[in-house]
């Protein structure tokens, strides 16, 4: 039988154990896990109310917008109405991915300022843009003109207490003589002002290495998707921990990476229906990532 001493004693080592690696204790301590709701997006429209029911059943404590305009707002619902909704259901929707109309092409904020509005009322910490259109990205000088929109982006919600990320999918890392659109948004964005979530399975889709890109940009990464390729299709997405994504190594290094909170996302090819996928890849992340 252990005697209170040595439990106290062994317990003293398993706090110096833990402090001696930090990566580890980084994990142990993240206990929040977010989804993406793009993930239900044929779902969600439907019964708001009942798909984020559940979503908080299948073990989410955190989620991540989509598809907010000025018309439809949140799928018919105000922002004011969504908090309520997330309220009742102990949800906290740190992230939106927002559509910002025309603002990185021609600079008009009206869809931005809309935005910020309302993440500001859904208490989000990031606004996050999940898309650039073709037409504006095809080079070099396309991206600088993309990184300094982003800057200004990131000043007007700097003002209003929320922070300005990026989203990535695999065009970014499209060479361009030797240098990718995602090195000049990393480069020449302000670090106080744009923070950047990384898709881990586009930046694996592209033939990268996120521990690299942790390593050459420290402390950037402050939001992941987590979502796992497909082992015989690649194209295709499958459920965390039945890909082929080794994420352990990824998620020992979120110190490293400055991941703060982290979604998971899958688009397609759910096993059964896309519920028992999303309950699937948060019971393998609970017990063998964090």
């Amino acid at each position: 039988m252990t005697s209170r001493r040595n439990f106290i004693k062994n317990s003293g080592l398993a706090v110096v154990s833990v402090l001696a690696l930090p990566s580890l204790a980084f994990n142990m301590n993240k206990k929040e896990i977010g989804l993406q709701l793009y993930t239900l997006r044929d779902e969600l429209p439907k019964n708001v109310k009942d798909v984020l029911e559940k979503v908080a059943s299948a073990g989410f404590t955190t989620v991540e917008t989509y598809g907010f305009s000025i018309k439809d707002q949140f799928w018919g619902l105000s922002a004011i109405e969504l908090k309520k909704i997330l309220d009742e259901n102990n949800l906290k929707a740190i992230s939106g991915h927002y559509g910002i109309g025309s603002f990185l092409a021609d600079g008009n904020t009206t869809e931005l300022e809309a935005a910020i509005n309302a993440a500001k009322i859904l208490k989000s910490k990031y606004l996050t843009i999940p898309w650039v259109d073709p037409p504006f990205r095809s080079n070099i000088d396309d991206y600088k003109k993309i990184a300094a929109r982003l800057n200004e982006a990131g000043r007007m919600c700097q003002k209003a207490d929320i922070k300005l990320a990026y989203h990535n999918h695999d065009f970014e890392f499209e060479n361009y003589n030797g240098i990718t659109g995602y090195n000049i948004l990393l480069k020449e964005t302000d670090q106080d002002l744009v923070y950047f979530e990384m898709d881990l399975y586009w930046v694996v889709r592209s033939g990268k290495d996120p521990l690299q890109l942790f390593r050459e940009n420290p402390g950037r990464f402050k939001m992941w998707h987590v979502k796992d390729m497909d082992i015989l299709k690649p194209v295709l997405n499958t459920e965390v921990g039945s890909g082929s994504i080794d994420f352990k190594p990824i998620f020992k290094e979120a110190k490293l990476a400055g991941m703060k909170y982290f979604f998971v996302e899958q688009e397609n090819n759910f096993a059964v229906n896309s519920f028992e996928s999303i309950k699937t890849s948060c019971d393998f992340i609970s017990k063998n990532l964090i």
